[in-house]
């Protein structure tokens, strides 16, 4: 029995705008109600993390990400009602592509 393997991104003018890795930063940022605090999860730097979504920002047609510094009520980053969209339609998106993957295998009998 075989099975088909394929990842899929979407991009925009500026690069990669969504993708497996960037969906799962936005959703342990959801988690986690921080970018530092995702990053940490990840076993990735704040700076990468840093790097990630605002790539995904510049891309996008409107904000995904919003962070909020520091201070004496503490900052946070959170996800917007746009980002958690974009989370979901990526999501439904990738799983046609593998309904479909494993549909095509079949109908070719591999």
């Amino acid at each position: 029995m075989y099975t088909i393997k394929s990842r899929i991104w979407i991009e925009g003018e500026e690069g990669v705008f969504l993708g497996e890795g960037r969906i799962k930063i936005l959703k342990t940022i959801i988690d986690e109600g921080s970018l530092s605090k995702a990053a940490k999860t990840l076993g990735m730097s704040y700076k990468k993390a840093w790097n990630l979504v605002n790539s995904i920002n510049k891309n996008a047609a409107s904000p995904i990400v919003i962070t909020n510094t520091g201070g004496s009520g503490g900052g946070g980053t959170f996800i917007t009602e746009y980002g958690l969209e974009m989370i979901h339609s990526f999501e439904k998106i990738n799983k046609n592509c593998w309904d479909f993957l494993d549909k095509q295998l079949k109908e070719y009998q591999l």
